[in-house]
């Protein structure tokens, strides 16, 4: 764990947004890689890759961006697959990321960049309204992609050590249909949450698990965690390497043992923080919006970078 500074300690101040910045520093650079990343027709080269090569050269022939070779520019590409081509010619400006899963360290890494949370995807719990321990039966629960790549591969040994334990919910689902509404109630009834490296080693699942308050179990030796300078996650997660992970019995142990005054603990604290995981319009302090935006402010700040220009892609 690094450095803790205490969210608690910024409490009460508030970054400054790029929307309060003028108009003429913050460019909006919309494009759709799912749909556009295959070749159409007769294209030699993808609608996704042309708009990306239009930009960097529309950016690299800014006298802003020249000014200091785009090191106080600051690019929110979120998903995995955002900026994809253009990301390596960009490197110098600051990133706000879901991780580094598929960047390499030369272009992005926590000395410059910024991690932000996924957008969950189920309802949160209000905290006057959330299952104590002894009103959540199920004690483990996982509902998602079985079959990933890369670090991901480790979900299908989990499945097959777990899937058959009566007290454990392991099993495929998706957004489909009321996917999303049954995740919710199986997080809900449940003590803990499995997060699972998937493609890349962050998913949405976590927060999904703290806005249903259900203790994370962090299995994903490569991630790298929101505001993680100023949250202490051991407060709130368990932390599992993949090696210990896939071997019989121990998850199922480990869990078990974890006893009723230990996982209110972790309990408390997640009604606590789960509110600065929580995107809101307009954001309100200390949300998850404006802890980005703190978490910028301190890097400007540790860097002597003042950000002027932002880019967001979507």
């Amino acid at each position: 764990m690094r450095g803790i500074t205490t969210v608690e300690a910024f409490a009460g101040q508030r970054a400054v947004p790029p929307w309060e910045y003028s108009t003429q520093d913050v460019f909006h650079f919309g494009k759709d890689y799912n749909r556009h990343s295959k070749l159409q027709g007769h294209e030699k080269v993808s609608a996704n890759r042309m708009l990306q090569d239009k930009l960097v050269q529309f950016l690299e022939g800014q006298d802003e961006w020249k000014q200091l070779g785009g090191r106080d520019h600051l690019i929110v590409a979120h998903h995995p697959n955002s900026m994809l081509f253009a990301r390596n010619k960009l490197g110098s400006a600051m990133f706000v990321l879901s991780d580094f899963g598929r960047y390499s360290r030369k272009i992005a890494n926590l000395e410059k960049d910024v991690i932000a949370p996924y957008k969950h995807m189920v309802r949160t719990i209000p905290i006057a309204n959330s299952p104590s321990f002894s009103e959540r039966p199920m004690l483990m629960y996982f509902r998602g992609a079985i079959y990933r790549k890369d670090g991901g591969a480790i979900r299908q040994v989990l499945y097959y050590l777990l899937k058959d334990e009566k007290d454990v919910h392991f099993a495929f689902g998706s957004v489909q249909a009321n996917g999303i509404k049954q995740a919710g109630k199986g997080m809900a009834s449940s003590k803990f949450c499995l997060n699972i490296a998937g493609d890349t080693p962050s998913s949405n699942r976590l927060f999904d698990a703290i806005a249903s308050h259900c203790v994370p179990v962090i299995i994903s030796d490569e991630i790298e965690l929101p505001f993680e300078d100023v949250l202490d996650y051991s407060e709130f997660c368990v932390f599992v390497h993949s090696s210990d992970a896939v071997k019989k019995g121990y998850l199922l142990n480990l869990l078990r043992g974890i006893e009723q005054e230990n996982w209110t603990k972790m309990w408390e604290r997640l009604k606590k923080i789960s509110r600065h995981f929580e995107y809101q319009y307009p954001s309100q302090p200390g949300d998850a919006v404006d802890m980005i935006w703190q978490t910028v402010s301190r890097y400007k700040k540790r860097t002597k970078t003042l950000m002027r220009h932002y880019l967001i892609v979507s």
